[in-house]
């Protein structure tokens, strides 16, 4: 794994270096591991003139959640009340020669900007963006395999749960058996805070759970997700407890389903970020529901949950190939609840058998 972090510093050097910056200090945690295997609370990475550097404010703990550090990577430990890690770190590059270093002035608060500035007001700092963020776009086949597993984990958290009792729970009782469920099946934690909505709560976007109990004819709306070595998948099902679906729900239903499916099947490299949003949100606008719909329908996922890219109405840009993606339209009827349908997938080309579906839980509708 040596070998892949240091490709990806290489690649981002080679960034740094076109837009006259030989140096780069990289601190958002995600882009850490990223580029270095891990992210010790705290640490930054320094990629300097001559060598990388990772600077740490104490010795890494070895906690599995942060990750296993590139073994060929440098570590600068500070000593006790040794300061900011990436203060220090901009002495190390002044002191490396450099006279320009590339800062994530995205993740800078504006103190931190100038204390880094006052250590060598010498070094131009210049913003390095989104450089990172960009490069994890794209993943390779060992971090799609690391989103699988935590796919395979989420669908099994979430197939136990549907075969328990659930009319008199509550909606926080039932999120936090989920989450249980995802560290018992191996994943290293919940992706996100997991969502169950209930009856006039089923089908709200983020809904955090409540003490409302399950009851018989109620939408139930489930999102979650598993964290697998750092990488996070998502996944959300909606189901009718206790009897037949009522009509109305029914043609929700199969209405956010035709979106969905939609949605999944425009997913091919080269299709426009906003294409892909279009193929199920003007299914659910011809059906009167254009104010109810998200205004994002599906994201990148990764290390962080929420990534580049962003499949929006606005969004600028084309898919690639070994791109993973969320694909999520949702209807929320105020009053009376709805219907969200969330799987995961890595777009993949048609001739390697077109997008590769991670979350598999059936989408049919269940009535539990």
């Amino acid at each position: 794994m040596s070998e892949v972090y240091a490709d990806r510093r290489v690649r981002l050097r080679d960034r740094c270096a076109a837009v006259g910056s030989p140096a780069a200090l990289v601190s958002r945690p995600a882009n850490v591991r990223y580029l270095a295997g891990g992210s010790p609370p705290g640490a930054v990475l320094l990629l300097g003139p001559d060598e990388d550097v990772l600077v740490c404010p104490t010795a890494p703990g070895g906690d599995p959640a942060d990750g296993r550090l590139d073994e060929l990577l440098r570590q600068s430990v500070l000593p006790a009340a040794g300061g900011d890690p990436a203060v220090a770190a901009v002495g190390f590059a002044r002191k490396a020669g450099a006279e320009a270093l590339a800062v994530e002035e995205h993740h800078l608060t504006v103190a931190r900007h100038r204390a880094m500035g006052s250590v060598a007001p010498q070094l131009q700092l210049a913003d390095l963006g989104g450089a990172v963020e960009q490069l994890r776009i794209v993943k390779d086949e060992d971090e799609i395999a690391c989103l699988r597993i935590a796919a395979e984990i989420a669908d099994q958290a979430l197939g136990e749960l549907l075969e328990s009792i659930l009319v008199g729970r509550t909606e926080r009782h039932l999120a936090l058996e989920l989450e249980r469920r995802l560290v018992d099946h191996g994943a290293d934690g919940a992706a996100f805070p997991t969502s169950v909505g209930t009856g006039p709560n089923s089908g709200r976007g983020g809904h955090k759970p409540s003490d409302r109990r399950v009851e018989e004819g109620d939408f139930l709306s489930v999102c979650l997700g598993a964290n697998y070595r750092g990488y996070r998948c998502e996944i959300g099902r909606t189901f009718v407890i206790g009897t037949t679906p009522a009509d109305w729900q029914i043609e929700l239903y199969d209405l956010v389903f035709a979106a969905q499916r939609a949605g999944r099947e425009s997913l091919a490299p080269g299709t426009e970020f906003r294409e892909v949003d279009r193929a199920a949100r003007q299914i659910l606008d011809a059906a009167g529901h254009g104010e109810a719909v998200p205004p994002v329908t599906g994201h990148g996922v990764g290390l962080e949950i929420d990534e580049d890219p962003q499949l929006a109405p606005a969004a600028m840009g084309k898919l690639d190939a070994c791109v993973p993606v969320t694909v999520e339209p949702g209807v929320h009827l105020p009053g009376r609840g709805g219907v969200r349908i969330e799987d995961t997938l890595v777009v993949r080309q048609e001739a390697d058998g077109g997008p590769e579906l991670l979350t598999i839980t059936t989408k049919e509708l269940l009535a539990l």
